[in-house]
Parts: structure tokens; C-alpha cells; sequence
């Protein structure tokens, strides 16, 4: 199926663009949340027409690319954004949104890809390079400034960004001693179910190679290897000598 995309969507496209997705994914996720929309004839046809009218307002030798990055260098582009309290975004400021923002300023057209920076994820005092045409670039001044307010001093962004950072890192060091504390738990608790199931079968079986059963027996005594008993001391002898006694 293919839409529109109304908003940059990480791993599908860019805001503008038209792309094919699976049906259910766009008419579960992107249409109702208003990430995009269909992209029927007149719509795609009605953004080609605007991705003409941008493209005359596109350098195209190397004199307009400098007449046009004298012209950005003297903008500043701003974004009112919702932010916390220390300074992060409730979502981002995008190279497409930059590039949007320069047409709305100055009717110039800028292609997004030729934008050098990461999305912008904090409010503060930005100078983004772009190349405006094959060797000539130029810094455009940009504000990320928290709605409804003003930016603070360079001071207080570095201070509310080491605020963060350190909030950061000690939730990374919670989330560690809470993992570390759960694989203890669980090992704990697999030793308890091993020694309350007792043995098991393969233990069972080693134990049972060196039971009694496997206890060599002693050797049989063999009868006739035995020494003979010594006869007793006959009688006789003595039988003889009561006789002659008597007849004396």
C-alpha cells in the first residue's frame, strides 16, 4: 500500500516521501496515528508539483550555491519545542525538519541528505553545517528554545546536560544492581527446586555405577586348598594301661 508519510518514521522514510508498506501496518499504525496518509493520485501528483516549485529555487552552479549560502548565513532558524527539566526534548528536531524550516524562512531548497547533523534532542545553540552544492558548505545558526520560554545561558545548558548525564547514569546503575540482584534470585531459587526434586535421573544412574552392587565380592575359599586338620592323638594308649592296671 502506499502513503505518504506526514512525519519522519525511523526505518520506513522521510517526511514527504512516498513509500510502500504492508496494509496493516499502515492502516493500524501510521494512518490513525497521523504519520501518514494515502497516497492517492491527486495527493502524490499535488507533491510533485511542490517538489518542482522547490527545485527552481535550487542552486545548480557553483555562483548560486554561494549567493545562497550568503543568504543562510545570516538566518536563524528557530524551534519551539516541549521539553523537560533538563533541557530534553518530548521527541526531536530532524534534518527534514531543518530543511522545511529553511524553505518556510527563505523559499531555499535544501536536500535534507546534504544536512550534517544527528537528529537534535536537546534545547540549545546549534550550528549546523550543509552543503549547499559541491564544495561550498555554510553553517546555519539554529535554536532549539523550550516552548513557551526563552533559551537560558551556555552555563545552564552545560549544567542541566551534566544533570541529565548524571541522571542517566545513576538509573543505568540501578537498572544493573536490579539485574544483578535478579539473576542471584533466580539462581538462588534454582538451587532450592534442585535440592527439593533430589537427584536426578543422570545422578541417579552415575551414583548407582559405584553402589554396592558394584562392590566386588571376596573370593570363595576353595575347600581344597585349605590345610587338612591335624588328627587327634589316639585313645588307645591309654585304653592299654587302664587294662594292665586292673589286672595287677
Amino acid at each position: 500500500m502506499d502513503v505518504i508519510l506526514l512525519k519522519d518514521v525511523e526505518k520506513v522514510g522521510l517526511r514527504g516521501e512516498v513509500v510502500n508498506v504492508a496494509r496493516g501496518y499502515a492502516r493500524n499504525f501510521l494512518l490513525p496515528r497521523q504519520l501518514a496518509e494515502t497516497a492517492t493520485p491527486a495527493k502524490v501528483a499535488e507533491l510533485a508539483k511542490v517538489g518542482e516549485q522547490r527545485a527552481r529555487n535550487e542552486a545548480r552552479t557553483v555562483e548560486q550555491a554561494q549567493e545562497i549560502a550568503a543568504v543562510l548565513g545570516k538566518i536563524v532558524l528557530r524551534f519551539d519545542v516541549k521539553s523537560g527539566p533538563t533541557g530534553a526534548l518530548f521527541g526531536s528536531v530532524t534534518t527534514t525538519d531543518i530543511t522545511d524550516e529553511i524553505w518556510r524562512t527563505a523559499k531555499i531548497r535544501v536536500d535534507r541528505k546534504k544536512v550534517d547533523t544527528d537528529a537534535l534532542k536537546r534545547i540549545g545553540r546549534y550550528s549546523i553545517p550543509i552543503q549547499v552544492f559541491e564544495g561550498v558548505t555554510v553553517e546555519v545558526t539554529t535554536h532549539v528554545v523550550p516552548e513557551g520560554g526563552e533559551l537560558p545561558p551556555e552555563e545552564e545548558l552545560a549544567a542541566m546536560a551534566a544533570a541529565e548525564t548524571a541522571e542517566a547514569d545513576a538509573q543505568a546503575a540501578s537498572a544493573a544492581e536490579a539485574s544483578a540482584a535478579s539473576d542471584e534470585l533466580v539462581e538462588y531459587l534454582e538451587e532450592v527446586d534442585e535440592a527439593e526434586a533430589g537427584p536426578t535421573p543422570a545422578e541417579a544412574a552415575e551414583a548407582a555405577d559405584f553402589g554396592p552392587a558394584d562392590v566386588a565380592p571376596e573370593p570363595a575359599r576353595d575347600a581344597a586348598a585349605e590345610p587338612a586338620p591335624e588328627p587327634a592323638e589316639s585313645d588307645e594308649p591309654a585304653a592299654e594301661d587302664a587294662a594292665e592296671a586292673d589286672r595287677s
